[in-house]
C-alpha cells in the first residue's frame, strides 16, 4: 500500500512539474512574440527602470506643442530629443513654424536619433496677429510671431482634449507623462508654474528689478488695469511651460480673451514700461488671474539663462525634471550655465546653418 501511495505521489508530482513547464513555455512564447515595447526588452536598455515604465502601456496620445523659429531651431530639436528619449509614452510633437522654415525642420528630423519620432509640422500664419501686436517699424526684425502660437492651441491641435506647451529653450530629464497628468481644478483651462512658490522665484531681472509679480508686467497707472481689481503683488507665473485643458479653453473662449487684451494694449499701452519678459505674458496674466492650476515647480526650473553664472547646484540641476534657459543667455550660445547639459541632447544640423547662428550668438554674448 505504501509503495502504491508513493508511486501515485510521484506521478502527481511529475504531472504538476510538466504542467508548470508547459505554462512557462507558453508565457515565454507570448512575451517574445509580443510586438509591444513593454515586453522583456525594455528591462535590458532602461537601467533601474521605474515601476511606471514597466506597467501596461497607455496608448493615449500625449500632444506636445513647441514653436520652432529658424534662428532657434536647434533649441527646439534638443528639447524634442530630450522629451523623446525620456518617455515610452505615445508622445506626438506638434511643431509650429513659419513657411520658410518647414523644409529645414523636415531635413533635421531625418537625423538618426529623431527618425522614429512622431510629429506634425504646422505652418503658423502671422496675419492672425494683425492689429493685435504693436510692431516698431524700425525694429521689425525683433517681432517674433511664433511666441504667440501658444494662444491658439485649439486651432493647432483641434482634436486634443489636453496638451502640453513647452518653449524651445528647455531640456526635459524625466517622463513627460508625469507633467501631462498634472491635475487641473474644475473650471481651470491651464496649469502653470507660479513664481512665488518655485525654486527660481524672486529673480532679479535686468532692468525690471524683482519681476515675479503682476506689477512687473502690467502698468497699474492705467485705468483699464486698475478696474480689473487685480492685486499688484499677485504672483506671476511662467508661460514657457504649461498644461492646457482645451475643452475648458474652448468653453471659456480663452483665445478670444487673449486677443482682446492684445488689441487693447495696442491702443492703450497696458504693459509695464519696465517689462523685461516676453510680451506674451501680460495678456495671459490677465486672463488667468486666479483662474489657473499649478504644475510641480520641478517641471519648470527656470532662469538658467538669466546670467552666465550658475545659480543652482549640480545636484539640484540633476534632480530637476525640466530645465528652462529663459533669459538672455541661451544654452546653444555656450556661455549659459549648464550648457553642457543641453549639449547632450542637441542633434547637429545636417545643413550646418545653425552652427553659424551659434557662432554669431557666442560673439554677441561675449560683448
Amino acid at each position: 500500500v505504501n509503495i502504491s501511495i508513493l508511486i501515485v505521489a510521484v506521478i502527481i508530482f511529475l504531472l504538476v512539474i510538466h504542467h508548470n513547464f508547459l505554462s512557462l513555455s507558453d508565457f515565454l512564447r507570448r512575451e517574445l512574440s509580443d510586438p509591444s515595447p513593454l515586453g522583456l526588452q525594455p528591462i535590458d536598455f532602461i537601467p533601474a527602470a521605474p515601476q511606471r515604465l514597466t506597467d501596461e502601456r497607455d496608448d493615449q496620445e500625449i500632444p506636445v506643442v513647441i514653436a520652432a523659429s529658424d534662428e532657434r531651431l536647434g533649441g527646439a530639436i534638443a528639447a524634442m530629443n530630450s522629451i523623446y528619449q525620456h518617455t515610452r509614452s505615445n508622445v506626438v510633437f506638434y511643431i509650429v513654424t513659419l513657411n520658410n522654415t518647414v523644409d529645414h525642420v523636415r531635413m533635421w528630423l531625418k537625423s538618426p536619433p529623431l527618425k522614429n519620432m512622431r510629429y506634425q509640422i504646422l505652418d503658423f500664419d502671422p496675419r492672425v496677429l494683425e492689429g493685435k501686436v504693436q510692431v516698431d517699424p524700425q525694429k521689425t526684425d525683433t517681432f517674433k510671431p511664433l511666441t504667440f502660437a501658444r494662444f491658439y492651441l485649439p486651432n493647432l491641435v483641434p482634436h486634443a482634449e489636453k496638451v502640453i506647451y513647452v518653449d524651445d529653450d528647455v531640456i526635459v530629464q524625466d517622463d513627460i507623462v508625469e507633467l501631462y497628468n498634472t491635475p487641473l481644478k474644475p473650471g481651470h483651462a491651464a496649469a502653470f508654474s507660479d513664481d512665488c512658490d518655485s525654486t527660481s522665484s524672486k529673480v532679479a531681472v535686468r532692468g525690471a528689478g524683482n519681476q515675479y509679480n503682476y506689477i512687473g508686467f502690467l502698468d497699474y497707472k492705467k485705468e483699464t488695469i486698475r478696474k480689473l481689481a487685480m492685486k499688484a503683488n499677485t504672483c506671476s507665473f511662467n508661460p514657457g511651460v504649461f498644461v492646457a485643458n482645451l475643452t475648458e479653453w474652448k468653453l471659456q473662449n480663452i483665445t478670444k480673451q487673449l486677443e482682446k487684451w492684445m488689441a487693447l494694449n495696442v491702443v492703450e499701452e497696458l504693459y509695464s514700461k519696465t517689462l523685461a519678459g516676453s510680451i506674451t505674458t501680460p495678456p495671459l496674466l490677465i486672463v488667468f488671474y486666479k483662474q489657473h492650476s499649478s504644475i510641480d515647480p520641478m517641471w519648470n526650473v527656470r532662469h538658467l539663462g538669466s546670467s552666465a553664472g550658475k545659480r543652482y547646484s549640480p545636484q539640484f540641476v540633476e534632480a530637476a525634471k525640466l530645465l528652462h534657459w529663459n533669459g538672455h543667455f541661451k544654452p546653444w550660445g555656450r556661455t549659459a550655465s549648464y550648457a553642457e547639459v543641453w549639449e547632450k541632447w542637441y542633434v547637429p544640423d545636417p545643413t550646418g546653418k545653425f552652427n553659424l547662428i551659434r557662432r554669431h550668438l557666442e560673439a554677441y554674448e561675449a560683448k
